[in-house]
């Protein structure tokens, strides 16, 4: 196989209780790549269209991960990756972690696969330092794995794929407005109380128990978070009654996904989300605010091949 052309989703990563370790998976909402083998010996960013992006491949996320990938495997097997951007940088759906998973994924694949889809989270992670300053996995691991994911541990690394009940819907509303995920860490206190820690372990621990059991009502009671939205939610324009509409009109629950600006409404089945989308749109369009809306099922493949 000399080419590959995939599709690498977009992802919604905390999910409110897990800050930095939860994240799952969206269907219809991605990049398109194409990753060619080169006889040069280099990695090279050909093309990337929708956004302006930098070609030069230390400098980009994908180049970056391929790096690391290629320099475990010892090989110097050269690659020219093409990125057709379809996730806005500083949308908070993983637009960094796409373009970092997708180009491990297909290089792997064109060396052999000499690493599993779980080894490939830590050079997709590199991806997500050069674009944060922080090398988390939790939206390139359900990139890579599909559905929801857990990061038990980061060191040692450690990635638990979980159960998604066939359901859940995510409708995703983005400003168009861009938010920095190095500015939005920023902004979070770096220590909590006892008493609100205590309340998100809580949570975490019942939303998992909630993906096994497939409790919807439990999901939905676990989606809370006193320690990163109170701060965040400031930058999101409307947070909270767009919060309070998505409740009010059946919503399973309510959050900031990832850093932002984009929010989450979880919901029970196609007609709950349809309604909530259709709240949310209404909402923003009186504000004469730009924004972008989706409808997903929870993709539980993760990266896919295109033919």
């Amino acid at each position: 196989m000399e080419e590959l052309r995939i599709f690498a989703p977009a992802t919604v990563a905390n999910l409110s209780c897990g800050f930095d370790v939860l994240g799952c998976c969206l269907e219809n909402v991605g990049d398109e790549m194409l990753i060619r083998k080169n006889d040069l010996r280099e990695i090279r960013i050909t093309k990337i269209t929708g956004q302006e992006l930098p070609l030069e491949s230390d400098r980009n996320v994908a180049g970056v991960a391929v790096q690391a990938l290629l320099k475990e495997a010892r090989s110097t097997q050269g690659f020219d990756i093409e990125i057709d951007k379809k996730i806005k940088a500083g949308s908070g759906i993983g637009s960094s972690a796409a373009s970092s998973a997708g180009a491990v994924y297909a290089v792997n694949k064109l060396l052999g696969e000499p690493f599993s889809k779980n080894e490939l989270i830590k050079f997709a992670m590199e991806g997500e330092r050069l674009a944060s300053g922080n090398a988390h996995a939790d939206n390139v691991a359900p990139a890579l794995l599909g559905g929801f994911s857990l990061v038990k541990s980061y060191e040692p690394l450690e990635v638990l794929k979980l159960p998604s009940p066939p359901e859940l819907r995510m409708v995703i509303l983005h400003p168009l407005i861009e938010i920095k995920t190095r500015d939005s860490r920023a902004v979070i206190r770096q220590n909590v109380s006892l008493q609100k820690a205590i309340f998100q372990w809580g949570n975490l621990a019942a939303l998992v128990s909630s993906l096994y059991t497939e409790d919807y009502a439990l999901l939905g009671r676990s989606l809370k978070d006193e320690i990163i939205e109170p701060f965040r939610s400031i930058l999101i324009p409307h947070f909270d009654k767009l919060k309070a509409i998505a409740l009010e009109n059946g919503a399973l629950g309510f959050g900031i996904s990832g850093s932002g600006p984009s929010v989450f409404a979880m919901c029970k089945g196609e007609e709950n989300a349809e309604n909530v989308r259709g709240k949310l749109e209404g909402f923003y369009a009186d504000k004469n605010i730009a924004f972008e809306l989706h409808l997903s099922k929870i993709n539980t493949q993760g990266i896919k091949e295109l033919s």
